[in-house]
């Protein structure tokens, strides 16, 4: 899965740990994105991320790191 966010030489660079990693950073800023632009609430916002953060098995600690 190709991600727009780095070039496609970096992306193929990258570990499969740093990839999800990336995805994650990525998913989390467009959360940021649409509560920023009113699409959804704060308290979707912090559902969606707890999801997100669960279901990507990312630890709290680097939850506040990937922003």
């Amino acid at each position: 899965m190709r991600n727009p966010s780095v070039s496609d030489d970096v992306w193929q660079s990258l570990s499969p740990a740093e990839k999800k990693k990336q995805l994650y950073r990525n998913q989390k800023q467009l959360l940021g994105t649409f509560l920023e632009r009113g699409a959804i609430t704060r308290a979707q916002y912090e559902k969606s991320l707890g999801d997100l953060t669960r279901k990507m098995g990312v630890a709290p600690e680097e939850s506040e790191k990937a922003i």
